[in-house]
């Protein structure tokens, strides 16, 4: 059976790819930076105790990649997908410090890599080899028009950056590394008026995720499937 990992998993996208995965009868082990307040995800596991697993993970703790690996032992990850993610305000350009941006960049762009880095060996004994990193299309610079936001907009550009170099480094591995755009999803982050629900998004994206293999590692994806621009 197919082991899924999912980090940020205690609501949106990260749930939203939690019960997708148990609907289709794979095994899933996920993260949450705090059991107590993962109501709706403890919920779950009392529906699939057998299929879902619960690791509570601080993604800014400095041994938090350690802890993970582990955890997991040596258990196969087939599919790792990197969703933890944080969003910022007062991203105008008179409005932006130090202190936000720095924590921004921890979550965002360091600790994915730091996730992936402690527990590639079991990414390296699943049978998928499949990594995909949830970014954002406000961090493709071509496409930055409207300017702004830098902080998050930084942090995804720098976070694709990582994702083309894993690209490269892992391919001879047999492993592929996708960057994934979910779309303005209708989320804590996304706010109400986003276009995309939490269910469209995912459901494309897990196509993305059947269909994507070594020959599309290093792209950069929309959650239906279309190249966008670095």
């Amino acid at each position: 059976m197919t082991n899924v990992l999912v980090t940020g998993a205690n609501r949106g996208l990260g749930l939203g790819f939690v019960k997708n995965y148990l609907g289709k009868n794979v095994n899933v082990v996920s993260t949450t930076r705090d059991l107590k307040s993962s109501k709706e995800l403890m919920a779950i596991k009392e529906r699939f105790p057998d299929n879902l697993e619960i690791f509570e993970l601080d993604l800014l703790k400095k041994k938090a990649g350690y802890t993970l690996a582990n955890f997991l032992g040596d258990r196969p990850i087939d599919i790792l997908i990197n969703n933890a993610g944080v969003g910022s305000t007062n991203q105008h350009f008179e409005a932006v410090s130090p202190k936000p941006w720095l924590e921004v960049l921890k979550v965002n762009l360091i600790a994915p890599l730091m996730v992936t880095q402690s527990i590639i060996d079991n990414v390296k004994k699943g049978v998928d080899k499949k990594i995909y990193f949830l970014s954002s299309q406000l961090g493709s610079i071509a496409d930055n028009n409207s300017g702004g936001m830098y902080i998050y907009r930084s942090s995804k550009t720098g976070l694709n950056q990582v994702i083309k170099s894993l690209s490269v480094d892992l391919k001879p591995q047999g492993i592929t590394v996708v960057s994934l755009h979910p779309g303005w999803v209708k989320t804590d982050m996304g706010g109400p008026n986003a276009p995309v629900s939490i269910d469209e998004s995912i459901e494309g994206m897990t196509q993305v995720i059947h269909t994507t293999d070594i020959r599309d590692t290093g792209r950069f994806l929309n959650y239906d499937g279309k190249e966008l621009p670095w």
